[in-house]
């Protein structure tokens, strides 16, 4: 850059010419110049008139391609990541019918668009009409209809998968730990369930292109089995500073089917709040076995299972958007659900043919309800020393196969070559 002083003493500054034919001798065509900033120049005998009428053009343009620029901004916030329910003031729902959709868990457009009209209508305060008011501004905000199998496998394409920390289980999942969706780990004891959601609690922060979903981890423990100092040691594995692991790991003990279903509300709170990129309940269903006795509470016991389960799957289609990820738009864009993890218990199958080979069958607590809840089943077996044995057991994508991982010290990982 160079200075230069004009007759009247002003200084102006000489960049780089821009592309195009604009040269020392050949101003800049007018169109590229508003009308009134061409009056206000100097004379074109002026020494210097070439040289303003570029710089002038230059900072017109620049400032118009700023201005798009923020517009493609705005826009893509707007699209980018849930609403929140106070979206819904500017569509004339009143403070108090939104705060009460909040305390009944609903904290963004997306949740409220997705609650059918008689679930809204338990809400102390919403009557029918306003529920009828309430859906229809909600779905005019977020679309409901049809879209084409392009743009749904555009979408696909570019899921976040996270890393379990076992190359052979990362295979086995196609890529890790898929978000959207729920995903279900169920086996008898010792088979590495609540060791892979201590792990996933972890590598789920780490960036995306190594394997994480860059948030943080919101972790039900119904069986009391949760241990930080696990954690820790994943997180020193993997480089990771302990006390930083810890605070973006917000943990939660269940004591009833009641409070576990009523742990998601506050989950659903506190996705609206920070970024989170992964919720696991271990164990989904150990509650449900004990506070649900005989066949006699079968149903109900089945009817509070899913409506637990409709609830995690609502939460996995949502995205937990928080002021400090805003500005990560591009992550964003390429992810539209949080991941949904759940470990199942197992029971012995008293339909399985009788044999040697069917004595010891188990099959997965929680019946149909769970079976179509859950979008990838895995079945975990016991194996030599510290490994174990997974197998997809039900996937709507992933063939059926089986690997090997094993349990270290450090947390989930590949068996150790003999």
């Amino acid at each position: 850059m160079e200075d230069t002083r004009s007759r009247d003493g002003t200084r102006g500054r000489i960049g780089t010419r821009s592309r195009g034919s604009l040269t020392d001798s050949s101003p800049p065509p007018p169109s590229l110049i508003p009308s009134t900033t061409l009056h206000s120049l100097s004379p074109p005998h002026h020494p210097h008139y070439p040289w303003e009428v570029i710089l002038t053009a230059f900072f017109v343009t620049m400032d118009s391609l700023s201005q798009a620029s923020q517009n493609e901004e705005s826009e893509g916030s707007h699209i980018s990541g849930p609403l929140l329910v106070e979206k819904l003031a500017e569509a004339g729902i009143t403070p108090q019918d939104i705060k009460k959709l909040s305390e009944a868990g609903l904290h963004t457009v997306e949740a409220v668009a997705y609650t059918p009209k008689k679930t809204l209508m338990t809400i102390k305060g919403i009557s029918e009409q306003k529920a009828d008011k309430i859906l229809a501004e909600a779905l005019k905000i977020i679309p409901l209809g049809f879209q084409s199998a392009t743009e749904v496998h555009a979408r696909r394409a570019e899921l976040v998968h996270i890393t379990t920390g076992s190359k052979n289980l990362d295979a086995l999942f196609g890529g890790g730990i898929e978000t959207g969706a729920i995903t279900e780990l169920f086996g008898e004891f010792r088979t590495g369930k609540s060791q892979i959601c201590h792990t996933l609690a972890v590598t789920c922060q780490l960036p995306v292109d190594m394997g994480g979903g860059e948030g943080k981890c919101l972790y039900i423990d119904t069986e009391g089995t949760f241990r930080p100092v696990r954690l820790l040691a994943v997180a020193e594995r993997l480089g990771l500073n302990g006390e930083e692991v810890l605070d973006n790991v917000a943990y939660a003990r269940a004591y009833n089917a009641d409070h576990q279903h009523q742990l998601l509300t506050a989950a659903s709170a506190l996705m609206s709040e920070s970024r989170f990129c992964l919720l696991i309940v271990d164990s989904a269903t150990a509650l449900y076995r004990t506070d649900f006795n005989g066949r006699g509470e079968l149903s109900a016991r089945q009817a509070h299972l899913g409506k637990f389960l409709r609830t995690l799957q609502r939460l996995a289609d949502e995205v937990g958007l928080g002021e400090s990820t805003r500005r990560k738009r591009a992550l964003m864009e390429r992810q539209f659900g949080i991941a949904v993890v759940i470990t199942n218990q197992v029971m012995s199958n008293p339909d399985g043919a009788a044999g040697p080979y069917m004595a010891n069958e188990k099959k997965p607590v929680g019946g149909n309800i769970l079976a179509h809840a859950s979008t990838t089943r895995v079945q975990l077996k016991k194996g030599r020393g510290a490994n174990r044995q997974a197998k997809i057991y039900d996937s709507p994508c992933l063939p059926e196969s089986e690997t090997q991982f094993a349990i270290l010290s450090s947390g989930i990982g590949d068996p150790e070559e003999e």
